[in-house]
């Protein structure tokens, strides 16, 4: 099943019967390590041949507990994401919390992100769309792949729309993939998989999400086998240490087996 649309984010087509990769850790950390990824994360998708955008969050303002790192804050996240996208050439995506971030993120971001749990949120997502930029809605663990379209409606005026799956809410502490959803949302948006958050174990570990990163890689093969036109994965250069997600975001070294695997499922699918 096609798209109904295509989405421009810098110079990068999505929806066009190509595969981009968004790519990033999950909150911006220490600049020097968030450049190093950066860097990494460009290598590795040129290898491949794949697009890049670069995702991070400069807040996270959905953690677990309330002494969870959140993140450096707007002004000195958007500088950093302004210096990623400037050395090395490729567009950036954060999340907006609340819509007077919107038009400040806008002047920085290629593709604004919505987070699931605030993907109803219709003055969040009419000031994301009013800033004229591209947006991304990341599809809530408790939306149907068909009730999406009233998200997109929303969104009316933005430069175009992209819908993540992200995984379903399962019981108390899991997630899974139906990925029926998939050619469901597409009617409506190109659509990306979110193969490391789909992972997760929300609370597992009580005061903060869980989750088994070995999962992505089998998530995304499936994801792409059946039809999408990016591929999200957070991703770090230590995720043990990493201050956010540790248990789900992928290892910076394994990314080149993981994209190498999609490329080929991508190209004997079209």
């Amino acid at each position: 099943m096609g798209t109904t649309a295509q989405v421009q984010v810098g110079p990068t087509t999505i929806g066009d019967g190509g595969l981009t990769l968004i790519a990033g850790p999950c909150v911006l950390e220490e600049r020097d390590r968030v450049l190093r990824i950066a860097e990494g994360l460009r290598h590795h998708a040129d290898a491949a041949g794949l697009p890049l955008v670069f995702k991070a969050s400069f807040d996270k303002a959905n953690r677990t507990s309330l002494g969870s790192y959140r993140g450096p804050g707007l002004d000195a996240g958007l500088a950093l994401l302004a210096e990623v996208r400037e050395r090395f050439d490729v567009p950036v995506t954060t999340d907006v919390h609340e819509p007077a971030q919107a038009a400040a993120v806008a002047q920085v971001a290629d593709l604004l992100q919505i987070p699931a749990f605030l993907c109803r949120q219709t003055d969040l997502l009419r000031a994301a769309a009013a800033t004229g930029r591209p947006v991304n809605v990341k599809k809530g663990q408790f939306l149907a792949p068909s009730a999406v379209g009233p998200l997109v409606e929303k969104l009316a005026g933005a430069a175009g729309v992209l819908l993540t799956e992200r995984g379903t809410s399962f019981g108390h502490g899991d997630l899974v993939v139906d990925y029926r959803g998939l050619p469901e949302m597409r009617r409506f948006a190109p659509v990306v998989f979110d193969c490391t958050h789909s992972t997760q174990r929300p609370g597992a570990h009580g005061g903060r999400s869980g989750g088994d990163r070995s999962l992505a890689l089998p998530l995304a093969r499936a994801a792409v086998a059946v039809g999408i036109d990016a591929l999200f994965a957070e991703v770090h250069d230590d995720p043990a240490a990493a201050r956010s997600d540790a248990d789900t975001q992928l290892p910076l070294g394994a990314l080149p087996h993981l994209l190498r695997a999609v490329r080929a499922v991508h190209e004997a699918t079209q």
